[in-house]
């Protein structure tokens, strides 16, 4: 079975899916592809922080693991 996607990827799936069937699509107003562009830049930049937190708060537990 494939795994379940968290809200915040599936929210990112659909966006990365939009842009490109916008920005395919003739006659499309810049201002909503580039809206759309915005928000998935904004979501990917919130996950990449939440991973840094995430990293930066384990600290040395994480690094006990990788050397055992």
């Amino acid at each position: 079975m494939s795994e379940k996607k968290s809200p915040a990827e599936a929210d990112m799936a659909k966006l990365k899916k939009k842009i490109v069937e916008r920005s395919a699509a003739e006659g499309v107003a810049r201002e909503m592809v580039r809206s759309l562009r915005k928000r998935l830049k904004r979501a990917q930049r919130k996950k990449r922080a939440l991973a840094s937190r995430l990293a930066h708060a384990a600290g040395k537990k994480k690094e006990a693991k990788a050397t055992s």
